[in-house]
């Protein structure tokens, strides 16, 4: 350790002496393990340090329905933020893909770690084996995710797409009782409860020519952020240490880009920023309508030191291609 994280570990030490670093999460299976995650990185820096996990129901956790109807993603943290801000919780561990990007972040809070990027793939599991090229039309497929839904309307518009909610083993449940044919799903998300071996088809993540199968995947995908209370100082530094620096240019570009269009949970964006082998940060973005019959792209680089300008710029080139319209035509 360096001097700092010494003094850092001893400070967090005497405060934490007496009581538990509280940590909020969902309290779904995925949720769990990913907070589990982030206790280990917290050991790494603060070895002892004494922490409870703090599980909250969310609205969207307990909502049957489709999630527009109950107004949104920002149910899958309300309950949580509101535990943040009234000191119930010190840190909140959230999937970087359920916070909205048209909902802005309680006054004085802000994610002060984004832990290293999991895989950003999405996968397939059919109930018979079959990868969804072998399927045949009218199969019924289920997702909860507009973005699936219209990136795999491009593709397969024979299909029946049906909405499908619940943890990822209930899905799997839902499907194994012959419900649907195949489901889509986050890879990372399997990995991270040891159900991959489930795995039919891992979905390409790079758009190529609309011909070609691919699923790009959402804004903030495979990403753990972990949100804490500006004003308490030792926590935010505790969570600079855990942060990774690339994945957190990477949710930068990706989140600016999605403030900008103004999304909202029933939006088809997707969006993913990488840093390219030469050194330079790439964004690719792309908004759909409701049944992926109709697109808009873009493709920007930029500096690394400078990722909000590249996902402005992204943004900017969507809205000049008419991703506002497309936008606004899903709110109906």
């Amino acid at each position: 350790m360096t001097n700092a994280t010494d003094t850092l570990a001893a400070e967090l030490s005497d405060r934490f002496a007496d009581a538990k670093l509280r940590i909020g999460t969902r309290t779904t299976p995925l949720a769990k393990a990913q907070t589990q995650r982030v206790i280990a990185q917290i050991e790494q820096v603060v070895p002892g340090l004494p922490v409870e996990v703090v599980a909250i129901q969310t609205s969207a956790d307990l909502w049957p329905g489709d999630l527009s109807q109950l107004g949104g993603k920002g149910n899958f943290t309300k309950e949580i933020d509101k535990s943040l801000i009234s000191g119930k919780i010190d840190i909140a561990v959230h999937s970087m893909k359920d916070v909205p990007g048209d909902v802005p972040l309680p006054k004085g809070t802000e994610f002060g770690a984004y832990l290293h990027r999991g895989d950003v793939h999405d996968v397939v599991i059919s109930r018979d084996g079959r990868p969804l090229a072998d399927l045949p039309p009218g199969s019924k497929i289920g997702t909860s995710a507009v973005r699936r839904r219209a990136q795999l309307s491009l593709y397969r518009p024979d299909f029946t797409i049906e909405r499908v909610r619940g943890g990822i083993d209930s899905r799997i449940k839902k499907l194994d009782a012959g419900e649907y044919d195949a489901i889509l799903l986050a890879r990372t998300g399997l990995q991270r409860i040891n159900l991959d071996d489930r795995i039919t088809e891992v979905l390409p993540a790079t758009w190529a020519d609309g011909a070609t199968m691919a699923m790009v995947p959402a804004v903030g995908a495979a990403v753990i952020g972990v949100q804490a209370r500006t004003s308490d100082e030792p926590v935010m530094r505790l969570l600079d240490e855990i942060n990774d620096p690339d994945t957190a240019l990477h949710i930068t570009a990706e989140r600016t880009m999605l403030h900008m269009l103004r999304g909202h949970c029933n939006s088809p964006i997707a969006g993913h920023a990488h840093t390219t082998a030469d050194g330079q940060l790439s964004l690719f973005g792309m908004v759909f309508n409701r049944d992926g019959s109709q697109w808009v792209r873009s493709h920007g680089w930029g500096p690394t030191d400078d990722p909000a300008s590249l996902g402005a710029w992204v943004a900017g080139d969507l809205l000049r291609q008419g991703a506002r319209r497309l936008i606004t035509a899903t709110r109906k």
